[in-house]
């Protein structure tokens, strides 16, 4: 159920995000879900894409600094406090959020959250057995 991720670094400068896009558009690689958490000197984009190892080539190719780590995905009631109820297993289970971020489907009916936990697969198990959906990864990549 884990979900493959690649992590890119960006130096804060302008143009190197357009850069990083450019190169996965050329290559028509489609991005499924991003974040971006910054500084003042750099940033790491995170992309969860269809083709990962297409997108892997690409980066390389064009020179960009990126690794591939594991994240998983939970789907959410679309509903003031549907993510604290998720949140609240793992903290109850003492497992650290090391980050996390969501979108909306078109369906809407659940919000689809990616989370790296420090221990992912404890973290599916205990989810799941509280009734937490976990997202498949193949969904995941065809949204």
């Amino acid at each position: 159920m884990k979900v493959k991720q690649i992590s890119i670094f960006l130096e804060n400068k302008k143009g190197h995000l357009l850069q990083v896009l450019e190169t996965l558009g050329k290559a028509n690689i489609n991005i499924r879900a991003l974040s971006i958490a910054d500084t003042s000197e750099f940033g790491i984009l995170r992309i969860i894409v269809p083709d990962v190892e297409g997108a892997k080539k690409a980066l390389k190719k064009g020179g960009v600094a990126f690794n591939e780590n594991d994240v998983f995905a939970v789907g959410v009631s679309d509903k003031p406090g549907g993510l604290a109820e998720a949140l609240k297993v793992l903290s109850d289970n003492d497992i650290n959020v090391e980050y996390l971020y969501a979108f909306v489907t078109k369906s809407a009916e659940k919000a689809v959250v990616v989370l790296k936990t420090e221990d992912i697969d404890k973290s599916i198990k205990i989810l799941k057995k509280s009734g937490i959906s976990i997202i498949p990864p193949k969904e995941i990549y065809s949204l």
